[in-house]
């Protein structure tokens, strides 16, 4: 059979980092991990091609080559993947959807012949044999959640590695905390589960071999759900890196308490870890306590992510807005706790009730649920009914990205994490007994990406003395991390991009609804 797998287009977010990438000439940040793998579980007889077409073009001679179509996505994608779905259904194509998306919605709604709701590992030979059969069923569900041995080296050389700015690698599903809005804990439970350092290791060295040199994002949604476990495969992933050519940095999601374990921040550093994102939500410990996040109250957040820092790894934040106890106060103390953290990258979205999720149940039991939402947190469409007036949280999200991303507000936080990787480190911490290589940062696309941010940001740009100011005080003050510097203004013109079109987008949803007394949209939504 011709297996065809396809990966709808993301749309433009700050998660995206479309405007990022174009620096690097790169087009995404990072392949479709969960298709490469479900590629490598069909059959080896089967004759397989992935698209993904947030690098290239779906082209009908694709679908004319295909007996049958395999879909994943997660649920911000929805709308791309249905579009595709209906293209294939109407040139008579079998179409098959699973990934988080299949969790989260309807089947109706998805439009495919077949839904696959779970892990792949455990579903895709009984799938493959009823496709091959033509005996296929409409619902294909797991009956357990598998263990990660079982898990095989996702297949690279369907993918255009050069089209990425990052590679991927998944040590483990699942996380042990109790989030209220977190969907994840309802697709992959609360176990943590893990893939033997074997595996991993392999992931590694397949990377290499095929000539990857650039970072790794490990994409688990919280590296250290097992803590014991994840310290192993640290030691690991430091000798590994002592004795490859690769010696690859790495990225991963992790969840607060990282900051009350010195020897795993250290081992973390010692691994190559360069970045970790945390979901630190709102600096008001009510809403902490709320939504279930209390791992975040038992530790000053500040003195936390300050501590993170000074390991040399950079804390991307993850912030909302919306949450039942906010109050007026909460956008000025969003951006004042965003600019003392130093968090460059500060991921600020609206509550998203996500279906699944503990969060969306209660709010349907309390009738305040107005729709399943598109999963994109940077929308100003809400899908439930806050308690906060709806107009004023939409105006105070808004000016609050605009404040944390105007140029000046966006350096300033630049530059107290570069004073915090570059300090010396905390009294007491244990030292790394051998130094591993480092990656080269003078390299063909940073080269590029460089070039074009002083072109774009210091010539054309529209701060172009808050970016000169900056560039001067990364050559002289931070020239031990110069190249992080370069990387994080070429983010920050990503978003300030994103946060001028989602005013403008605000602006322009205003207007075309006809505002009455100055009231936005999403006011009359609210009192439907």
């Amino acid at each position: 059979m011709n297996a065809l797998l396809i990966y709808p287009q993301f749309p433009d977010t700050y998660w995206s980092f479309k405007h990022a990438l174009k620096f690097l000439g790169k087009r995404a940040a990072q392949p479709p991990l969960g298709l490469m793998t479900v590629a490598a579980l069909l059959p080896s007889a089967w004759n397989k091609r992935l698209v993904d077409t947030n690098v290239e073009r779906l082209r009908d001679r694709y679908l004319d080559w295909a007996d049958v179509v395999l879909l994943s996505g997660m649920h911000i994608q929805s709308e791309p993947l249905v579009t595709i779905v209906e293209r294939c259904r109407a040139r008579g194509l079998r179409t098959v959807v699973g990934g988080p998306i299949a969790s989260s919605l309807p089947a109706a709604e998805l439009k495919a012949d077949h839904i696959v709701i779970g892990e792949a590992e455990s579903l895709i030979a009984e799938l493959a044999r009823d496709l091959e059969q033509g005996t296929a069923k409409p619902l294909y569900q797991a009956a357990e959640r598998p263990e990660m041995e079982t898990s095989p080296l996702p297949d690279l050389g369907l993918i255009k590695m050069k089209r990425y700015s990052t590679m991927t690698v998944q040590y483990s599903r699942g996380c042990p905390f109790n989030c209220e809005f977190c969907d994840i804990i309802e697709i992959y439970g609360r176990r943590p589960r893990t893939k033997a350092i074997a595996q991993v290791l392999a992931e590694l060295d397949q990377l290499a071999a095929a000539g990857w040199r650039e970072s790794v994002f490990i994409v688990d949604d919280n590296f250290i759900g097992n803590k014991v476990r994840a310290k192993q495969l640290l030691v690991a992933l430091a000798a590994w890196r002592r004795k490859s050519k690769a010696p690859f940095n790495f990225s991963t999601e992790a969840s607060l308490n990282l900051a009350d374990d010195p020897e795993l921040m250290q081992m973390m550093k010692d691994a190559g870890f360069k970045s970790v994102f945390l979901g630190i939500e709102t600096p008001d410990e009510s809403g902490l306590i709320a939504s279930n996040k209390l791992q975040n109250t038992r530790r000053s957040l500040l003195e936390s992510v300050a501590l993170i820092q000074s390991y040399g790894m950079q804390v991307m934040g993850g912030f909302i807005l919306g949450f039942d106890t906010d109050r007026d106060d909460i956008f000025e103390r969003m951006v004042e706790f965003i600019q003392k953290s130093g968090i460059p990258i500060a991921m600020v979205g609206l509550l998203q009730a996500m279906p699944g999720t503990q969060l969306f149940r209660r709010l349907w039991r309390e009738g305040r649920i107005l729709d399943a939402g598109g999963g994109n947190n940077t929308s100003s469409d809400l899908n439930f009914l806050p308690h906060m007036d709806a107009t004023r949280l939409i105006e105070g999200y808004h000016s609050v990205l605009k404040q944390i991303y105007a140029c000046e507000a966006y350096y300033d936080r630049v530059r107290l994490y570069l004073s915090r990787i570059q300090a010396k480190p905390p009294h007491g911490q244990p030292q790394a007994e051998q130094k591993v290589k480092e990656m080269r940062w003078m390299t063909r696309s940073n080269m590029r990406a460089l070039v074009n941010s002083i072109v774009r940001q210091g010539v054309f740009g529209r701060a172009k003395w808050s970016y000169w100011k900056f560039l001067l005080s990364a050559a002289t003050r931070y020239r031990s991390c110069f190249a992080e510097a370069m990387t994080l203004a070429v983010m920050g013109y990503h978003f300030q991009v994103l946060t001028r079109k989602l005013s403008k987008a605000l602006e322009s949803s205003a207007l075309a609804a006809g505002l009455e007394k100055g009231q936005p949209a999403a006011s009359r939504k609210q009192a439907r």
